[in-house]
């Protein structure tokens, strides 16, 4: 399953935060992780102080993995609305849902200070990089003054987390793609 150049600490974290993605904190057990990983019984706590440790580092590589894709969309030239447009319509597996978002409805992690920080840190760098993107747009004029930029980047954040789950709930993108193009709709740059 995993490159035989990649390292048991590597195959331990990677194939945890596939767990974590797909079954949650509680449903991914050491022995589901070491299946996985295709590592040895006292693998784990070789490289790890246990499952707690192993999570915060496999919620942390989900979170820079986030943090960098979205970085790769908002990052480039464009115009603000370009920009942000981008990062509403980048390819996702919708139905698979956001591994960080998901981590929200996970109550282990939610209840966990440690593993819920680097979640709560990439959500909100997340929504401070958007909110400078609409500020910029302010500047320029293609965005109405009056709209507080902080308002404007928890929407398009709540539009993506939120499409994710309707999509899931219905089986299909389409609603995902819908409140994404109402989004744009609504940001739509000015004409003066």
């Amino acid at each position: 399953m995993y490159s035989e150049a990649m390292s048991t600490p590597e195959r331990l974290i990677e194939s945890t935060r596939e767990l974590l993605w797909e079954r949650g904190y509680t449903g991914t057990s050491p022995k589901a992780i070491l299946e996985r990983a295709d590592a040895g019984q006292g693998s784990m706590y070789h490289h790890f102080k246990g499952k707690p440790d192993l999570a915060l580092a496999a919620i942390r590589r989900t979170a820079e993995e986030m943090r960098a894709t979205a970085a790769g969309v908002l990052d480039p030239p464009g115009t603000p609305y370009e920009r942000i447009e981008a990062y509403l319509r980048r390819e996702r597996d919708v139905l698979r849902g956001c591994p960080v978002g998901r981590l929200t409805m996970d109550p282990d992690v939610i209840a966990s200070p440690e593993l819920r920080t680097p979640v709560d840190q990439t959500l909100a760098w997340l929504r401070g990089r958007i909110a400078g993107i609409v500020e910029e747009g302010k500047a320029q004029g293609q965005f109405a003054p009056g709209l507080d930029a902080g308002e404007i980047a928890a929407a398009v954040v709540a539009t993506v987390q939120g499409g994710y789950v309707l999509a899931r709930a219905s089986g299909s993108p389409a609603v995902f793609d819908a409140g994404v193009r109402g989004l744009l709709s609504l940001l739509a740059p000015r004409t003066s």
